[in-house]
């Protein structure tokens, strides 16, 4: 990959940053946008009294895509003296990765020019958590407006598949008709379920030769999600790899440059599949991340509210 690739990206990401907009010492990044009224906006939705749960289960069993499963442990007490008893549980995970859904905290990711809002990853992260852009920032929870992109429903195979990863361009012709308005959820549905269960392994996984070949969002995204003013990205499919700039993160980007919190590996047909019935593409979006002190993410059951 030509030295000038990266280069070429690096100053793309610059003219589309939002470093300062909130301030220096922000660190709720985009999640500034979801002001009282658009909670407000996002509760007139709910309507139909359906919930529908974003959550992919608990990544317990070992995958191709989930190479560091997380532990669940349970713990069974006998207590007094006639058969009463209790059990308790013990749970830890990676939270990143593709195969559990969580959300990524400001301090994630970070390229040459810095973390979210140019803070230096070398001061800000230690051993016992980050000092800057950690998950409890997020600890009130996030309430809004999402509006489902259902890319997969534009897509001849139902599904992204290799090779034609989603575009901004796509993304901007599939929400013509949402009226997108800043401190959005953009809910993008890439068809990741169903593109498993045709391939027969899970998204995430590498090629034999232990190569990443995945199918997603390309650089373009970026654009769009700056344009939209979005608060936050929910999706099935990331970033599609590999790239064309020779860098580890395309749209991931958005975290570090944009301030804006993604949802990874969100289990989505469902709600495309309601949105589709229900002739909509808006709902409330409930979000609660755990209040970890100097987290990097947090599993999190997202709920989408019709």
């Amino acid at each position: 990959m030509p030295a000038n690739e990266e280069a070429v990206f690096r100053e793309k990401l610059r003219t589309l940053r939002r470093w300062g907009r909130w301030g220096d010492k922000d660190q709720a990044g985009a999640l500034n946008l979801v002001t009282a009224d658009k909670i407000l906006q996002a509760v007139s939705l709910v309507r139909l009294g359906r919930v529908i749960s974003l959550s992919r289960d608990f990544p317990v069993t070992p995958a191709p895509n989930n190479p560091n499963p997380a532990e669940h442990y349970l713990r069974k007490r006998t207590r007094g003296s006639h058969g009463e008893g209790s059990v308790t549980d013990y749970i830890g995970i990676n939270c990143h990765g593709k195969a559990a859904t969580h959300i990524d905290a400001l301090c994630h990711v970070w390229n040459h020019d810095g973390m979210w809002n140019g803070r230096d990853p070398l001061r800000e992260v230690t051993g016992e958590g980050v000092r800057w852009g950690g998950v409890e920032h997020f600890g009130d929870g996030i309430i809004t407006r999402g509006v489902l992109l259902d890319v997969a429903a534009h897509r001849p195979a139902g599904y992204v598949d290799r090779g034609e990863p989603v575009t901004g361009a796509e993304l901007a012709k599939v929400a013509a008709a949402a009226d997108l308005g800043p401190g959005d959820a953009i809910v993008i549905h890439s068809g990741r379920d169903a593109w498993d269960r045709v391939h027969d392994r899970p998204w995430g996984s590498p090629e034999p030769d232990g190569s990443y070949d995945l199918p997603g969002l390309d650089v373009s995204c970026l654009e769009f999600f700056y344009e939209a003013d979005c608060g936050l990205v929910v999706w099935d499919m990331m970033d599609t790899v590999p790239n064309d700039f020779g860098v580890p993160h395309t749209t991931h980007a958005a975290i570090f440059s944009q301030g804006i919190p993604l949802l990874d590996n969100a289990a989505l047909e469902g709600v495309a599949t309601l949105c589709r019935e229900s002739g909509r593409s808006e709902f409330m979006l409930c979000v609660a991340p755990l209040k970890i002190v100097g987290g990097t993410g947090s599993p999190v059951n997202p709920l989408a509210l019709f």
